[in-house]
């Protein structure tokens, strides 16, 4: 004999299903641990070790002589080697909008170039990468920087046009400081608080040589910046600005720079999101 189900039991049951359908998105692996398939690379001219251009043309796209940009195994696993010997990046083939990125670095001992006059080692990870090649610096496309330099990992820069407003306070002889509760300041270049604002609170990378975790949401033109999960900063109106027109950014490539010094990059991976999460954005 057949039986009916009560209704209680019914929505139950569909409940779960709805539930199981609306779980989040699969990881997307942006780096398989074997080779840079699905990455380009582009390296700007050489420079001597004051930061001065010793050749006029960049090295360009996909032409990788010194191997600035390997895969090896380190601690056991595929890694992305930057050897840091000259300014460029990895980027990525395909754009990305409304994602939660994730990845691991952790430094090496290689300095080069002014680096090695004891700046602290540095790096970056670049978003909504836009337009030409090596529009900043000659080696960086347009972008959002999710800063990667010792003692002020999870900063904010514009590269070459990148714009955002963040809530932060005016630091007299320093860049602003991210600062939740402040009023919103517009980050661009030659504006009068620049285009860099440093994160507020601790440092938050772990002893180097050691892997460090990065957090990087991103919805809307709303984007957050997240260190060994720690809040660092939150952009609002991420936007490119062309001769004084300002226009939404809210989608582009991923770079990963070399900057005059050597780090690893392992894990990288993505997943769409529809919501930035509740508790890191609050009114």
């Amino acid at each position: 004999m057949r039986r009916i189900l009560p209704a209680a039991i019914l929505l139950s049951c569909l409940a779960l299903s709805f539930t199981l359908k609306t779980q989040e998105p699969k990881w997307q692996s942006l780096f398989n641990g074997k080779d840079l398939s699905g990455w380009d690379s582009y390296l700007g001219p050489d420079q001597d070790d004051n930061g001065k251009f010793i050749t006029k043309e960049p090295l360009g796209l996909n032409n990788d002589p010194r191997h600035v940009f390997t895969v090896i195994k380190e601690d056991g696993e595929g890694a992305i080697h930057v050897s840091g010997d000259g300014w460029g990046a990895i980027i990525s083939k395909n754009e990305y909008e409304n994602y939660h990125l994730r990845l691991q670095f952790k430094w090496g001992k290689l300095l080069w170039g002014q680096k090695k006059k004891g700046n602290r080692k540095d790096s970056g990870l670049l978003y909504h990468s836009v337009g030409p090649y090596g529009a900043d610096y000659d080696a960086w496309m347009r972008a959002q920087e999710f800063q990667i330099e010792e003692g002020n990992c999870g900063d904010y820069w514009g590269c070459a046009g990148g714009t955002a407003d963040i809530p932060a306070h005016p630091v007299t002889k320093a860049d602003p400081m991210y600062d939740p509760k402040a009023s919103l300041i517009h980050f661009t270049e030659g504006a009068k608080d620049g285009r860099h604002c440093t994160k507020q609170g601790a440092n938050y990378e772990v002893l180097s040589g050691q892997w460090n975790t990065l957090d990087l949401y991103c919805h809307g033109d709303t984007s957050i910046h997240v260190v060994n999960g720690h809040l660092t900063i939150v952009l609002y109106h991420n936007s490119q600005t062309d001769k004084g027109v300002i226009t939404p950014m809210t989608k582009g490539r991923i770079q990963l720079q070399s900057e005059g010094s050597e780090i690893y990059f392992r894990r990288i991976e993505l997943q769409e999101i529809d919501r930035l999460p509740a508790e890191l954005v609050k009114p």
